[in-house]
């Protein structure tokens, strides 16, 4: 079945997601902030540019939005040109923001009481998953708008799991950036302390990873961070960003959050260093600047 599906944020992760959508041939329409890379988009994908949320979401079916922080997310879906104004009754909102589950709970209100239905639906994978289609999406929200949405949410995503109610998804997303954050943590201590005991860390890595201590991380950016690249993935700034999403709520249900903390004022040093567009591998830097 073919949809009108809104795109709202055509950055990193949401042009390749867009793309996607258009590829399994839904009617869609674009909307970003700067201009040209809409223009772009349509170059690159069949579909239609709007000059405004509210614009893009008219008419639409299904309607998603992957933008920066919470004042982004309102900005476009409850502003004076937000997609809220248009949106129609019995239509889908998807928002794939990384964002606080307090705002996902206030759309999720807002949207019920205009008729139409709410999401939160962010994203795990990078740029490197958006690009291939193979991202990781936790859903929070109401099963029967989940089961909805979710031939459409699979156009780009390998995974998608439906966590809880509303909310659910953002506290999800919180407990990956945390496990992200202290795996690359103990990751960089490791690589930095192989390379001073003159180990040969191809042949350490070929075989740790496939033990105990394998992950993701070590498998696709140990190269990188025993060269100091750190142009792969994730930026430190935006690490940040999701780091202070997770303290915040932390605080809010008593959870203690001793290494996530301590790794943000890793990545604060980083950006220090001027590493603010670095990936989130770059720790590592810290650790050999001290030589």
């Amino acid at each position: 079945m073919t949809f009108n599906v809104a795109f709202i944020g055509l950055g990193v992760m949401g042009y390749p997601m867009a793309g996607y959508i258009s590829k399994a041939r839904h009617n869609v329409t674009v909307f970003n902030r700067t201009k040209s890379k809409a223009e772009k988009w349509i170059g690159e994908y069949k579909g239609k540019m709007a000059n405004t949320p509210a614009e893009a979401a008219d008419s639409a079916d299904f309607i998603f939005t992957c933008v920066g922080n919470d004042n982004d997310l309102k900005e476009v879906s409850l502003g004076d040109d937000g997609l809220f104004n248009t949106a129609k009754k019995g239509s889908v909102y998807i928002d794939n923001s990384t964002v606080s589950a307090e705002i996902s709970r206030e759309l999720y209100k807002a949207a019920k009481d205009r008729g139409f239905d709410f999401l939160d639906a962010p994203i795990s994978g990078g740029q490197a998953g958006a690009e291939g289609g193979i991202l990781t999406v936790m859903v929070g929200g109401d099963e029967g708008t989940f089961k909805k949405a979710q031939p459409v949410i699979d156009c780009y995503s390998q995974k998608v799991t439906l966590i809880g109610p509303s909310g659910s998804g953002q506290l999800t997303k919180m407990m990956n950036q945390m496990c992200i954050a202290g795996t690359v943590q103990g990751l960089s201590e490791a690589i930095n302390f192989g390379i001073n005991a003159g180990l040969d860390m191809d042949k350490v890595m070929e075989t740790i990873s496939k033990g105990a201590a394998q992950s993701w991380q070590m498998e696709n950016r140990y190269r990188t961070m025993t060269d100091d690249k750190f142009d792969y993935g994730f930026a430190v700034d935006w690490m940040r960003k999701d780091l202070a999403i997770v303290i915040e709520e932390a605080k809010r249900n008593g959870s203690p959050v001793p290494i996530t903390e301590i790794v943000d004022g890793y990545y604060s040093k980083v950006q220090e260093m001027g590493g603010n567009r670095w990936d989130s591998s770059s720790l590592i830097a810290l650790l050999k600047k001290k030589k």
